[in-house]
């Protein structure tokens, strides 16, 4: 999924918003041959990611950057941890810091978000797992959801491309609202895909359960309910296909929800709602 395409594009356009035309500050005031040392230093606990946008950015701007002791994504640090250290010309490096610090700072705080949801679920013994949604930066969802993996997370669906995913709104418009036209409808668009393609179904309602698995779907998406009736639609299963909850779980609830035996556990606010993790870069 974060193949180097991506990142380089995505450092580029970065770069060009920041630096259309040139850093004024550093033309006016570093001189070319000035080298400079400085780590990426952490100002508060959390996991890391973003090591190769870190990487990607300096180099785009001067490929003479030199990046040592970078950590790898996935790794849990203390405040006052150094994550990277990046020597070479002070011209480059000024230019990139800002970049570089947006990047691995909002990857970062994605992690580490995720990484709290994922040990409330450990904490139980439960088998669920928590997984992203496709509430992400529009042009950064590779990068926040390698960030969700690096923080001990799965990805749900990468795109609308990648599976059948029928909504409240998708049965509303086919007019599958009512329990006994569910079966027919999901039926009738199994019948226009391959076999491989995965098909899954949000209900909102107990009485929505049996008519939806009863069509042979790969998952059923439970949204909105509460912990009682989570466990009671994971009895109606009974281990036909894949349970997920999903809707307004935050961390308070969720090791609840761990326990009910769902599946997957998808939140949204682990990317839209992550606030960006304090990293400095300092002079060494």
């Amino acid at each position: 999924m974060l193949t180097s395409k991506l990142v380089t594009d995505v450092v580029e356009r970065a770069l060009t918003e920041d630096c259309p035309w040139g850093d004024a500050t550093v033309s006016a005031s570093i001189p070319a041959d000035l080298d400079f040392q400085a780590n990426l230093v952490a100002r508060e606990p959390g996991f890391f990611a973003g090591g190769a946008v870190l990487v990607e950015t300096f180099h785009q701007v001067d490929p003479r950057i030199d990046i040592t002791n970078l950590v790898p994504d996935g790794t849990a640090f203390s405040r006052g941890s150094v994550l990277a250290s990046v020597a070479g010309p002070a011209a480059g490096i000024l230019t990139g810091e800002r970049v570089a610090l947006n990047f691995v700072q909002r990857l970062s705080g994605i992690a580490t978000l995720t990484s709290l949801f994922a040990s409330q679920i450990a904490a139980t013994g439960a088998h669920a797992r928590i997984a992203d949604t496709r509430k992400t930066t529009p042009g950064l969802r590779a990068l926040e959801k390698h960030a969700v993996t690096a923080g001990g997370g799965i990805n749900h669906r990468f795109g609308l491309s990648d599976a059948i995913m029928l909504k409240d709104n998708h049965l509303a418009a086919l007019g599958a609202t009512a329990n006994s036209a569910l079966t027919d409808a999901i039926q009738r668009v199994k019948a226009q895909v391959g076999h491989t393609t995965s098909i899954i179904v949000e209900v909102d309602q107990l009485a929505q359960i049996e008519p939806v698995v009863a069509a042979g779907v790969t998952g059923i998406l439970l949204d909105n309910f509460s912990v009682q009736e989570l466990r009671s639609g994971v009895e109606i299963v009974n281990s036909r296909c894949t349970t997920e909850a999903s809707g307004g779980i935050d961390l308070d609830g969720v090791a609840d929800i761990a326990t009910t035996g769902v599946d997957i556990i998808s939140v949204g606010a682990i990317t839209h709602g992550a606030n960006a993790l304090d990293l400095g870069l300092d002079a060494s």
